[in-house]
Protein backbone atom coordinates (compact mmCIF):
# COMPACT_ATOMS: atom_id res chain seq x y z
CA UNK A 1 0.00 0.00 0.00
CA UNK A 2 1.43 3.28 -1.00
CA UNK A 3 1.67 5.24 2.82
CA UNK A 4 -0.53 8.60 1.49
CA UNK A 5 -3.55 9.60 2.43
CA UNK A 6 -5.93 10.95 -0.50
CA UNK A 7 -9.13 11.86 1.12
CA UNK A 8 -9.97 12.66 4.54
CA UNK A 9 -14.26 12.41 5.30
CA UNK A 10 -15.91 14.32 7.88
CA UNK A 11 -19.39 12.99 8.69
CA UNK A 12 -20.97 16.42 9.79
CA UNK A 13 -24.99 17.27 10.78
CA UNK A 14 -25.20 20.07 8.79
CA UNK A 15 -22.94 19.80 5.42
CA UNK A 16 -23.72 23.80 4.43
CA UNK A 17 -22.88 24.96 8.11
CA UNK A 18 -19.77 22.82 8.14
CA UNK A 19 -18.79 23.99 4.61
CA UNK A 20 -19.67 27.34 5.53
CA UNK A 21 -17.21 27.28 8.29
CA UNK A 22 -14.13 25.63 6.45
CA UNK A 23 -15.11 28.73 4.15
CA UNK A 24 -14.34 30.90 6.68
CA UNK A 25 -10.85 29.61 7.33
CA UNK A 26 -10.25 29.78 3.86
CA UNK A 27 -10.15 26.29 2.45
CA UNK A 28 -10.72 26.36 -1.07
CA UNK A 29 -13.95 24.30 -2.25
CA UNK A 30 -13.60 21.68 -4.91
CA UNK A 31 -16.53 20.63 -5.39
CA UNK A 32 -20.38 20.60 -4.20
CA UNK A 33 -22.32 18.42 -5.74
CA UNK A 34 -26.09 19.67 -4.65
CA UNK A 35 -25.69 20.23 -1.35
CA UNK A 36 -25.04 16.95 -0.61
CA UNK A 37 -21.32 16.90 -0.16
CA UNK A 38 -18.39 19.27 0.04
CA UNK A 39 -14.64 18.72 -1.01
CA UNK A 40 -12.01 21.20 -0.48
CA UNK A 41 -8.67 20.83 -2.64
CA UNK A 42 -6.10 20.37 0.66
CA UNK A 43 -1.75 20.77 0.09
CA UNK A 44 -2.01 17.08 -1.37
CA UNK A 45 -4.62 15.51 -0.04
CA UNK A 46 -8.51 16.37 0.08
CA UNK A 47 -11.25 17.13 2.84
CA UNK A 48 -14.51 15.91 2.47
CA UNK A 49 -17.81 17.09 4.05
CA UNK A 50 -20.39 14.30 4.16
CA UNK A 51 -23.66 13.55 6.39
CA UNK A 52 -22.84 12.02 9.07
CA UNK A 53 -25.68 9.18 8.76
CA UNK A 54 -24.48 8.58 5.34
CA UNK A 55 -21.58 8.02 6.16
CA UNK A 56 -22.63 5.83 8.97
CA UNK A 57 -24.47 4.40 6.63
CA UNK A 58 -21.09 3.70 4.03
CA UNK A 59 -19.28 2.34 6.10
CA UNK A 60 -21.69 -0.11 7.41
CA UNK A 61 -21.17 1.08 11.61
CA UNK A 62 -23.62 3.02 13.66
CA UNK A 63 -24.12 6.29 13.65
CA UNK A 64 -24.23 7.09 17.57
CA UNK A 65 -22.07 10.16 17.63
CA UNK A 66 -20.52 9.32 21.10
CA UNK A 67 -17.34 9.80 22.72
CA UNK A 68 -13.82 10.24 21.11
CA UNK A 69 -13.59 9.07 17.82
CA UNK A 70 -9.94 8.22 18.20
CA UNK A 71 -8.95 10.66 15.52
CA UNK A 72 -7.58 14.00 15.95
CA UNK A 73 -6.48 16.44 12.28
CA UNK A 74 -3.49 18.08 12.26
CA UNK A 75 -2.56 21.49 10.80
CA UNK A 76 1.48 22.67 11.53
CA UNK A 77 2.17 25.87 11.41
CA UNK A 78 5.98 27.56 11.66
CA UNK A 79 6.36 28.96 15.17
CA UNK A 80 4.41 29.44 18.42
CA UNK A 81 3.09 32.17 17.58
CA UNK A 82 0.63 31.08 14.71
CA UNK A 83 -0.33 28.48 16.82
CA UNK A 84 -2.24 30.79 18.97
CA UNK A 85 -2.73 32.78 16.02
CA UNK A 86 -4.57 30.39 14.35
CA UNK A 87 -6.53 29.24 17.28
CA UNK A 88 -7.75 32.54 17.64
CA UNK A 89 -8.91 32.52 14.01
CA UNK A 90 -10.64 29.69 14.03
CA UNK A 91 -12.55 30.70 17.10
CA UNK A 92 -13.51 33.67 15.64
CA UNK A 93 -15.39 32.12 12.82
CA UNK A 94 -17.63 28.92 14.98
CA UNK A 95 -14.47 26.86 17.01
CA UNK A 96 -14.44 25.57 20.01
CA UNK A 97 -10.91 26.32 21.72
CA UNK A 98 -10.59 22.94 23.21
CA UNK A 99 -7.22 23.38 24.39
CA UNK A 100 -4.73 26.59 24.14
CA UNK A 101 -1.38 26.46 22.55
CA UNK A 102 0.84 25.14 24.97
CA UNK A 103 4.11 23.89 25.25
CA UNK A 104 4.02 20.11 24.33
CA UNK A 105 5.56 17.23 26.31
CA UNK A 106 7.18 15.75 22.24
CA UNK A 107 9.35 19.39 22.74
CA UNK A 108 6.98 21.50 20.21
CA UNK A 109 4.18 23.45 20.83
CA UNK A 110 0.34 22.94 19.78
CA UNK A 111 -3.31 23.38 20.68
CA UNK A 112 -6.92 22.25 19.91
CA UNK A 113 -9.96 23.33 18.79
CA UNK A 114 -12.82 21.28 17.46
CA UNK A 115 -14.93 22.06 14.22
CA UNK A 116 -19.04 22.41 14.64
CA UNK A 117 -19.25 18.62 14.85
CA UNK A 118 -16.44 18.44 17.56
CA UNK A 119 -13.77 17.03 14.94
CA UNK A 120 -10.53 17.63 16.66
CA UNK A 121 -7.86 20.11 15.05
CA UNK A 122 -4.33 19.69 15.93
CA UNK A 123 -2.34 22.88 15.73
CA UNK A 124 1.54 22.84 16.26
CA UNK A 125 4.35 23.60 15.70
CA UNK A 126 7.39 21.37 15.43
CA UNK A 127 10.93 22.77 16.21
CA UNK A 128 12.16 19.22 14.71
CA UNK A 129 10.93 18.88 11.26
CA UNK A 130 9.49 21.45 9.13
CA UNK A 131 5.61 19.96 8.72
CA UNK A 132 4.09 23.01 7.59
Amino acid sequence: MKPKIAIITLGVADVRRSADFYLALGFPVHRNADGDHVMFQMDGSWLALFPRQGLADDAAVPDDGSGFTRVTLAHCVASKEAVDATLAEACVVGATLVKPGTEASWGGYSGYFADPDGHLWEIAWNPFTDLT
